[in-house]
């Protein structure tokens, strides 16, 4: 097989692992009441659809590090993808995002449970709160039962450890950071913990921990793997404003009603002048905005060329990640697996 094709092999090979697992999980939850049933759907729906690069870093992690294919491994692999099934609901919760995957993201969806109840949207809140903490519990116990040696499990959690605190770290940054002056190099810092970390380095260093990798591999695992997830959200934040809906699944207005500090937001305000920045005081932020607000923000936006420099901020990215790669000793089969996973995860349309 080609790495592209095997990249592909194993998608379906974690698709298959998190249903089989999650079809268990939910039927334990109905097991204890059927009126869990809304909120079992939501579990099943946060891992239904995915890239599933998470799982994939992890994968390529174990095997660069010179470990053969393992089904327990994929079983650990796939424990990634429910780390950020769990992270996509409560981000949705905190930004009231209504879209994801073009359906209704699990906070909107359950209020048709609570149709009729006092304070349903607060409740409907609440519920899918519990569903993203639930996924969270569902990865640990996922990754703790995939089949690995106790002593293989036990090098990896101090990794596990730091990607949440980490992953925690970001949030609450951005949250702090909402509303305040737009700033590059605080932008790319909530990046860097809120996502770059978790979707590459992080499942990059806990397949190669699993594996028995030293420290010099894992350094440059690092090295790979922070410019890389650095990319995939710039890249992410750049199709939240400009994407084409029907492929990202999400709608447009969602950064300008959060008004999430972004990269693109900041390399827009440093180059705005006075009228420009008023302009986006008026639009930003707003509970009502629509596809007006969204075509005067692209407008400003792109007349400042912002887009352009934040396309600049990924091609150097992704160089230094694949250069990374060239000054390590790895498998030829995982080299080229890392090297397409790194265009994938950057240069993509959703």
């Amino acid at each position: 097989m080609t790495d592209r094709d095997e990249v592909a092999a194993l998608k379906v090979r974690v698709d298959q692992v998190l249903g089989r697992f999650v079809a268990q999980e939910t039927d334990q939850l109905l097991a204890i009441d059927t009126a869990l049933g809304p909120v079992a759907d939501q579990v099943e729906a946060a891992v239904a659809q995915g890239k599933r690069l998470r799982a994939a870093f992890c994968y390529w992690g174990w095997r660069a590090a010179g470990q053969p294919d393992s089904d327990a491994l994929v079983r650990a692999a796939a424990s990634m993808e429910l780390v950020h099934a769990a992270a996509v609901v409560h981000d949705d919760i905190i930004d009231d995002s209504r879209l994801r995957h073009g359906g209704p993201t699990a906070h909107v969806a359950l209020r048709a449970a609570l149709r009729g109840r006092p304070r349903g949207a607060t409740a409907a809140r609440a519920l899918a709160m519990l569903v993203g903490d639930l996924l969270m519990s569902l990865a640990g116990q996922l990754f703790a039962t995939s089949g690995l040696p106790a002593a293989y499990l036990a090098r990896a959690r101090p990794l596990w450890a730091a990607l949440a605190r980490d992953l925690i770290a970001g949030e609450c940054l951005e949250l702090l950071r909402t509303g305040g002056e737009p700033d590059t190099a605080q932008s790319l810092q909530v990046i860097r913990y809120k996502s770059a970390k978790y979707t590459v380095e992080q499942p990059l260093l806990i397949g190669g921990v699993l594996a028995g990798a030293g420290q010099g591999l894992q350094e440059g695992y690092s090295r790979y793997g922070l410019p890389l997830g650095e990319a995939f959200q710039l890249r992410d934040d750049l199709l939240g404003l400009f994407g084409d809906t029907e492929l990202t699944g999400k709608a447009n207005t969602d950064d300008l009603r959060a008004h999430r500090p972004t990269a693109l937001l900041a390399e827009t305000w440093k180059a705005a002048g006075d009228a420009d920045r008023e302009r986006l005081r008026t639009l930003l932020g707003r509970r009502d905005a629509g596809p007006d607000s969204l075509t005067a923000v692209r407008e400003v936006m792109s007349r400042l060329k912002a887009p352009d420099r934040i396309e600049q901020m990924i091609t150097v990215r992704v160089e230094e990640a694949t250069r990374a790669l060239d000054d390590l000793d790895l498998p030829a089969h995982a080299a080229q697996a890392l090297t397409h996973l790194a265009h994938a995860a950057a240069v993509r349309r959703h």
